[in-house]
């Protein structure tokens, strides 16, 4: 059925949102927002604390904050990541709530919430007793009680003999803190640095250093990485409690998906979320952060890592790239994201696995969950509530996917006003999601990702 439309027709289907170019000398490109990207927020206080992948800047939250909540209010990010949303509330009085299904994310949320009310005399004292323990073990012929996690299995040694016995002799001290909120900042100390110190790297997915033309690591001062660590992330707390308001803000991460909202929240309670759901670029943040997961003891066996896929927003190419067809489990008259999945599902039969089928029912999968995440954002939200999702398109098999387009749509279908699409980052980089050999077709050059904020509000 889809080979019967025109070649004009798929053309114009393949560049829609592809026309704005905007731009402007302040970095906006005419939009009402700042450039969200993350990588801002990697000299700021607290938020530098974890590297990662994906996120946005803390001056694109507090600007979204000011606009939309310049009173006391309730504010909720679904897809809380390490927590820039989350610290940016409560540094304006607001509370804080947060949904994330990766628990080393969501411990890195909890550790930046928590450090409002760390005695920094404590954590100084405990930054000394590290020092001397480590000044003692190093230098005797200690054999270290940690080993390193049974279930984590890679290719080549993750560490080498001589930063593995560091690593150790660091988690026997860490073993040993009994308060849990140091524990906690001591756990995320390691846990933020552990990838620098090893034989992989991000590039920007996890794989070994010789596989990106590095040199394996023989040694590394891995104490004095923690410790310096430790060092920001003290100097951090004491500028935090002095920048918060006063009383204790209120804050709670879940560790959990949004889409099992029911048991965590009630309805109409949030004022505003600001959130940014995994792109429609398999992107498996997941398995890039199970190193840490592992070595902090969220995972021990495979299976625990089937859980997080199994609670990911959208499902992973393949997880569905077999199945005859996954279909779409709502309807959007006023969008033409149907058709467009039927071309894509049409494109490259010969490839099998690798051909449109299988990426159309990725696609499908993906937007099912968008459905279901706008139900839910209808339901929290008080009337007159704002949603700030910012999301970035996609190109599949050579196919642009508007998908802030389409999740403005399906969220009409469900009650939601969209006010409006924003758009203030027109590019974005992105070769390795949509120049791989794996989509077949490439993209082309008239094809750029770009990324949006969708605002809906609640009538």
């Amino acid at each position: 059925m889809a080979r019967a439309f025109t070649e004009e027709k798929w053309e114009q289907l393949s560049l829609i949102g592809e026309e704005k170019e905007p731009t402007t000398t302040d970095g906006s490109n005419g939009s009402a927002f700042s450039d969200p990207a993350f990588v801002g927020n990697k000299l700021l206080p607290v938020h530098r604390w974890v590297p990662w992948i994906a996120g946005f800047s803390s001056s694109f939250v507090r600007d979204a904050l000011d606009r939309h909540l310049p009173h006391k209010g309730t504010v909720l990010d679904t897809f809380a990541g390490v927590g820039t949303t989350l610290v940016e509330a409560i540094l304006l009085g607001h509370k804080a709530i947060g949904f994330e299904i990766n628990p080393y994310a969501a411990l890195a949320c909890r550790t930046k919430l928590n450090a409002c009310q760390i005695r920094v005399e404590a954590l100084r004292d405990m930054i000394e007793r590290l020092k001397v323990f480590w000044k003692d073990k190093v230098s005797i012929d200690y054999t270290p009680k940690s080993t390193p996690p049974n279930g984590f299995k890679t290719r080549a040694d993750f560490y080498s003999p001589k930063v593995l016995h560091k690593v150790l002799i660091i988690q026997d001290f860490i073993d040993a803190i009994k308060d849990t909120s140091l524990s906690d900042l001591f756990r995320l100390a390691f846990a933020s640095t552990m990838v620098r110190y090893s034989n992989y790297s991000y590039e920007p997915s996890l794989g070994r250093r010789v596989s990106a033309g590095r040199e394996e690591i023989d040694d590394f001062p891995v104490f004095q990485t923690i410790l310096d660590k430790l060092r920001e992330m003290e100097e951090d707390i004491v500028w935090l409690q002095a920048s918060l308001p006063q009383g204790t803000p209120s804050s709670q991460v879940i560790n959990d998906s949004f889409l099992r909202y029911e048991s965590h929240l009630s309805a109409s309670s949030v004022d505003l979320i600001i959130t940014s759901p995994p792109y429609l670029n398999n992107y498996h943040y997941n398995r890039n952060t199970r190193p840490q997961l592992y070595w902090l003891g969220y995972a021990n066996h495979p299976q625990d890592m089937r859980r997080l896929e199994y609670l990911n927003f959208g499902k992973f190419w393949q997880t569905v790239r077999e199945l005859k067809c996954v279909d779409l489990e709502f309807l959007a008259p006023q969008s033409d994201l149907a058709e467009r999945l039927s071309i894509l599902r049409a494109l490259n039969p010969d490839r099998g696995i690798y051909g449109g089928n299988g990426w159309a029912n990725y696609a499908a999968s993906y937007f099912n969950d968008c459905y279901r995440y706008a139900q839910r954002i209808q339901y929290v939200l008080r009337n007159g509530g704002t949603a700030l999702v910012v999301i970035g398109n996609s190109i599949l098999q050579g196919i642009s996917i508007p998908t802030d387009q389409y999740f403005g749509e399906i969220a009409a279908t469900v009650g939601l006003k969209v006010v409006e699409i924003h758009m203030p980052r027109t590019t974005r980089v992105g070769n390795s999601i949509i120049q791989s050999d794996v989509r077949v077709a490439k993209a082309q050059k008239s094809h750029r990702l770009y990324e949006a904020v969708v605002e809906l509000r609640r009538p």
